[in-house]
């Protein structure tokens, strides 16, 4: 009986023309979304499965900035609790589920699987909040988890997140600040994680994967890329990605990659498996922003970490390295390329060279760095 109540609710919240039958909510329509709440609206859904089976967006920005024809769609304050339930989404920029505008959804235990063209699994936009704990969910071409225009906010405990597309499809596209814990995240086709602009992406304990087969002329590969786009989705500031624990597998590229931006990346404890580039970070210009100050700034910071391969900085970026308790097994700007860049190691760390390496300044203790046969060079001063 309880179940039928929270059916009836949940049918009153619904878009004005889907259909909603034994806890089944359909939507084929033009715009138009099997669950939507909104306002004061609280609405609670359990063991159901909602549909949109057709129906494409009129204004594909409108999809992908406010929510309009995704299956499931907070927006204006709404409040949605959906559990235990199966969205599928195969319509034109038909989002899995959609939190707009101040709407708060929860979600748990429930299986997303977005095949349409130009649409994401869990998205948030314009000050949207989502909760999520044990998730399964596929999305075909964009990202599995994901945000736009707007930011807002996604917490997510456990559960599985699959991306398969190729050109603009990672496991994580970031213009909010994600949080995801306990989990599996993997772009099959893609980067792992993309954060563009002033924000951020968290990853607690977490196993992920990228295999960058991006074809668009210009593109550097790389599992993880801090960007600018300057389309506006995103506030200029810093971004900021953080890794406690886990493991991440670079299948294509560089682990990581900041270019026309500010950026963080903070590591501790996290196991890193590289591609066979062997490409730790670069630091560049890219093919966004304005040639000759389309560099990037980034700082490194590294606790109780193990690291390996190369670093490169070109000469209108800069990088500041900072190493605690960890050890670095490998070159920086092994060319001799005169970016600016900063190293610095505690008495705990250790860098052992695979190449002549160029800095133009360092701080710590020099006995600290083995040499393994090559040089450093410190402001193109040999010091070792």
């Amino acid at each position: 009986m309880k179940k039928y109540l929270f059916a009836i609710l949940a049918l009153i919240f619904i878009a004005s023309s889907a259909f909603a039958e034994d806890n089944t909510y359909t939507a084929a329509l033009e715009d138009q979304s099997a669950v939507e709440v909104c306002g004061t609206d609280n609405v609670t859904i359990q063991d159901a499965v909602i549909r949109k089976t057709d129906g494409s967006a009129s204004s594909a920005d409108s999809a992908s900035f406010t929510g309009v024809n995704s299956a499931v769609r907070v927006y204006d304050q709404g409040k949605l609790s959906l559990s235990d339930s199966v969205i599928e989404s195969s319509a034109q920029n038909a989002t899995g589920v959609f939190a707009y505008d101040q709407g708060i959804i929860f979600l748990s235990n429930c299986i997303i699987n977005v095949t349409g063209g130009g649409a994401g699994g869990v998205q948030v936009a314009g000050g949207g909040t989502l909760y999520g704990s044990e998730l399964s969910v596929t999305s075909a071409s964009k990202a599995a988890i994901r945000s736009d225009r707007g930011g807002g906010t996604i917490l997510l405990e456990g559960g599985t997140y699959t991306s398969t597309g190729k050109n603009g499809c990672p496991a994580i596209y970031s213009t909010a600040d994600i949080t995801v814990s306990n989990a599996t995240c993997i772009s099959e086709q893609s980067r792992a994680v993309i954060i563009e602009g002033k924000n951020s992406v968290t990853l607690n304990n977490v196993i992920i994967e990228g295999n960058d087969q991006s074809s668009k002329a210009g593109s550097i590969h790389a599992n993880v890329l801090l960007y600018q786009s300057a389309s506006g989705d995103a506030k200029e500031g810093t971004s900021v990605f953080t890794m406690n624990g886990g493991e991440m597998t670079s299948q294509h590229g560089a682990m990581f990659y900041c270019t026309n931006t500010s950026s963080v990346i903070n590591l501790s404890n996290a196991e890193l498996h590289l591609s066979d580039t062997e490409k730790l970070l670069i630091v560049s210009s890219g093919r966004w922003g304005k040639d000759g100050r389309n560099g990037g700034t980034c700082t490194l910071n590294a606790t109780d970490q193990l690291l390996t391969g190369s670093v490169f900085v070109d000469s209108i970026s800069e990088l500041t390295m900072n190493l605690t308790n960890s050890s670095f097994t490998g070159s920086i700007n092994s060319d001799g390329t005169s970016g600016n860049v900063l190293l610095t190691m505690d008495a705990e760390s250790i860098w052992t060279l695979t190449a002549d390496s160029y800095l133009t300044s360092f701080e710590g203790n020099l006995h600290q760095i083995e040499t393994n046969g090559y040089h450093l060079f410190i402001q193109d001063e040999l010091v070792l």
